[in-house]
């Protein structure tokens, strides 16, 4: 019952309950942040909160009560920051590890497809007079040959389809109106001189250099042909 403006004992210890365990509740949270570790208040030190809060005057309840409520939100968004801390930390690591995945990736591609560019122009660049012996003159199925060791398998069809359309395997071949000359009917004829200043009597300097300029102009052979298909000339 009241008397005057007190609050009864048994509303004013709700208050003090609330209180002490919002105060708990704070000094826990802090207690973990700062690497301690929190006391929980026993039922004596209520007991005494709860006497105390009994003289509190009927006009201060309210007072009481925000003042618990704050409390518990704090608690709350300490709890709350805490997590969204916790959960950015992890989002931020995971997308570090993928990035580093993905570099790692990258760089493993590129290294293979180096190799592979390497092995193609050492293949691609090979010296005539090394490989092959030189003859007074070649048959089709020598030229033919030579192209085989010097060529891709993969691209070898490709490769022979526009050396049969250009000059039928004809290393001499010439065109009497515009001069192109050799097995790729190169225009002007001396470009063949990039590949080796053999290339008028080798066969095989024509095919370095026909597979040189496929390589470079269209990546390959059969992007080579597949061009000439489109246009009949590369």
């Amino acid at each position: 019952m009241l008397e005057g403006n007190r609050v009864s004992p048994i509303s004013v210890r709700g208050f003090a309950v609330a209180s002490a365990t919002a105060v708990t509740a704070v000094g826990s949270v802090v207690g973990v942040a700062s690497g301690s570790t929190a006391q929980n208040n026993d039922a004596e030190a209520t007991a005494a909160d709860s006497t105390l809060l009994a003289d509190i005057p009927a006009g201060q309840q309210a007072q009481v009560q925000i003042e618990s409520m704050s409390a518990q939100a704090d608690v709350q968004a300490i709890a709350a920051d805490a997590s969204a801390k916790k959960d950015a930390e992890e989002a931020a690591r995971k997308a570090a590890a993928q990035m580093a995945i993905d570099k790692q990736k990258a760089a493993e591609k590129a290294a293979k497809e180096a190799k592979e560019r390497e092995e193609a122009e050492t293949k691609a660049s090979r010296s005539s007079s090394a490989d092959f012996p030189i003859q007074s003159s070649y048959t089709v199925a020598q030229i033919q040959a030579m192209a085989r060791q010097m060529v891709p398998a993969d691209q070898f069809q490709c490769f022979s389809n526009i050396v049969d359309h250009e000059s039928s395997w004809n290393y001499q071949a010439v065109n009497a109106s515009s001069g192109a000359y050799g097995l790729f009917q190169a225009l002007p004829a001396g470009k063949y001189s990039s590949a080796g200043s053999d290339w008028q009597t080798n066969p095989a300097t024509q095919i370095k250099w026909g597979l040189n300029y496929m390589n470079d102009r269209y990546h390959s052979p059969c992007g080579a042909w597949s061009f000439w298909q489109a246009n009949h000339w590369y």
